[in-house]
């Protein structure tokens, strides 16, 4: 089974160390993790350190426990997984206002199938330049769950598209807007209604669609 747990704790060294330690000493395998501050004390600081864990029931419990014995742990809490919770992540980076648009098409479509039981959720990040945008692009293999790319914009090229192709080659699929540039010729597909990118985008993450972009790689649209 794949389960989360979340761990308040005291900010020091080899807290995550310790915590990892007794996952592992219950044969759990931890698959994601993210740690951050969560509140600023005057002698010590609180962290909140999260992790997705493969691991049996029985297993659960006795981590928990373990957990719940150390003196710098005040809370540990068990939640179900992001991937089950937000489910697959379609990601929009470029210019506002076309960035604006291909999230209608892509929160409409999305809506449609999570009804019927898909996660699907939308990230968008307004963005303007070229390192910035190539930035962002390099980024998002990097982010859990992220399934498919939307580069939406008047412009892009130079760095953007080796971003684009890198991330291409971690298999992560691109969608770009007609645009002046050399991202077009690079993206898997390329199509001019911002509303209908967004809509494709979704098609292909989602399981209740029939929508595969390997058919279509290279079209206009």
């Amino acid at each position: 089974m794949s389960i989360a747990i979340n761990v308040i704790c005291l900010d020091r060294p080899g807290m995550l160390r310790d915590i990892a330690g007794v996952v592992a000493k219950m044969g759990g395998n931890i698959v994601y993790t993210q740690q951050f501050v969560v509140e600023r004390g005057i002698n010590s600081d609180k962290a909140s350190v999260y992790m997705e864990i493969d691991c049996s029931t029985q297993d659960v419990n006795r981590m928990i426990e373990e957990l719940d014995g150390f003196d710098s742990i005040t809370e540990v809490s068990v939640h179900d997984p992001f991937e089950k919770i937000y489910g697959s992540r379609v990601i929009i980076i470029g210019g506002g206002a076309q960035v604006a648009q291909v999230a209608v098409g892509a929160v409409n479509e999305a809506d449609r199938h999570n009804l019927r039981g898909e996660r699907i959720s939308v990230d968008t990040i307004p963005l303007v330049g070229e390192v910035a945008i190539a930035d962002a692009v390099s980024a998002v293999s990097r982010l859990p769950r992220a399934s498919i790319l939307v580069l939406a914009g008047a412009l892009m090229g130079g760095r953007i598209t080796q971003e684009v192709a890198r991330l291409q080659e971690e298999g992560i699929p691109v969608i770009a807007l007609k645009m002046a540039g050399s991202v077009p010729g690079q993206a898997d597909m390329v199509v001019t209604d911002p509303i209908q990118a967004g809509t494709f985008a979704v098609m292909h993450v989602a399981s209740t669609a029939v929508f595969d972009i390997a058919r279509v790689r290279g079209r206009e649209f």
